[in-house]
């Protein structure tokens, strides 16, 4: 690695001073952090060797500080790059937090190339070499539309050429289920490296995807004609179709096609289900909602946390406080990780019925655990204490 020692004395006076403590609730209040609108999600202390010819010490660095201090290389691209690049040779253990702000630093420059091969690199590589899911890194980086379609548009063209379809398709059912439309050159090259393959029924699927948006008359005749030749839909098609009928409000219809399907031994996913109780929810259907929770439990799929999620804050909005509450146990006991927004919605109900006392209880609780706690929750904290003139108990 070839820095100017003018650069390399500037970039060790950063790293010293991008050293931090423990993520604490102040610096959060404070929303001081130019890195608190990146979440990180739990901490990690690593010792990263400095060339220092006084005394070659060893200094501090946790997930936290790396996010800093990407955050404040954003405009130098090339010594993020040496950054990340000295930080995995000195044994750090970058985790999803310290990817997605990498990942951003090259998404704002434009610096396809790099991007490509850091998702070499995450696509080759095992989870539990990661230690992430690739899904979370789908988490982290959808507070920016922009970049998390930027990054799974360039990541289904990387599953593609490893021939890894599965994968790819899996990227495009990740977009859509956080409420984006993939763009249609992703689609096209999956298409044709499907063909490419063989895997024309994988390729008819996405097709058809691509025909019926809107046209539920039209997608019928796509299902028809893809039965009639021998080709299963697969998960990809029967969610969307799905997912289509309840965002045009036929929650009904919806459900019994998700029946359907599943009766026909047609591949269902959780993805599915959450499209179902999402639409459910956003009707204030609670009841509907409930029962499609309980049936896909019966079928041994389990719930996530976004169907969690959407389930609580309905219950929240409709203040059955006790409900939501027994869902977010349910939801711990499981072992599903919670977040910010489904805390806030619980904390925003309490305060909202008078409950400030005990909203600063659960308050304190999800801040002991360890969970990140975001401004929008602090700022329901914040604006319950100040009416009763409590500030000083935060």
């Amino acid at each position: 690695m070839l820095v100017s020692s003018t650069r390399l004395i500037s970039f060790r006076k950063f790293i010293i001073r991008v050293q931090l403590s423990r993520f604490n609730s102040a610096s959060a209040l404070a929303q001081f952090s130019p890195a608190a609108q990146y979440p990180v999600s739990e901490e990690q202390v690593v010792y990263t060797f400095r060339k220092d010819c006084a005394d070659g010490r060893f200094i501090d660095l946790n997930a936290s500080g790396v996010v800093e201090s990407f955050y404040n290389l954003k405009n130098d691209p090339n010594l993020a790059c040496s950054f990340f690049t000295q930080l995995k040779e000195s044994g750090f253990q970058h985790n999803v937090d310290t990817y997605a702000a990498f990942i951003r630093v090259l998404c704002h420059w434009c610096l396809d190339r790099k991007l490509q091969s850091l998702l070499s690199e995450i696509v080759g590589s095992k989870e539990s070499d990661l230690g992430f899911d690739i899904t979370a890194l789908f988490d982290v980086l959808s507070v920016n539309s922009g970049v998390l379609i930027w990054v799974l548009d360039m990541l289904v063209k990387e599953c593609v050429s490893v021939g890894m379809f599965d994968e790819a398709i899996d990227a495009l059912f990740q977009l859509k289920r956080r409420g984006f439309v993939p763009r249609i050159t992703s689609c096209n090259f999956l298409m044709n490296g499907l063909i490419e393959h063989g895997k024309v029924d994988m390729a008819l699927a996405i097709y058809g995807h691509l025909k019926m948006k809107g046209n539920f008359e039209e997608a019928r005749d796509v299902f028809r004609e893809m039965v009639e030749v021998g080709v299963h839909p697969n998960a990809f098609t029967c969610s969307t179709y799905i997912e289509g009928l309840c965002s045009h409000k036929r929650l009904d219809s919806g459900y019994e096609a998700l029946r359907a399907f599943r009766a026909a031994k047609w591949p269902i996913v959780t993805f599915t289900y959450t499209a179902v109780i999402h639409g459910f929810c956003s009707e204030m259907k609670l009841k509907e909602a409930v029962d499609v929770l309980f049936d896909m439990v019966n079928e041994g799929v389990a719930p996530d946390v976004y169907i969690y999620g959407a389930l609580i804050h309905a219950y929240c909005k409709t203040r059955n406080l006790l409900q939501a509450l027994a869902l977010h146990k349910d939801m711990v006991s499981n072992g599903i990780k919670r977040n910010c927004v489904i805390l806030s919605s619980i904390l925003q109900c309490m305060c909202e019925m008078g409950m400030v006392s005990e909203a600063m209880d659960q308050f304190k609780e999800f801040r002991d655990s360890g969970i990140f706690l975001d401004k929008v929750l602090y700022n329901i904290v914040v604006d319950a204490l100040c009416k009763l003139e409590n500030w000083k108990k935060l």
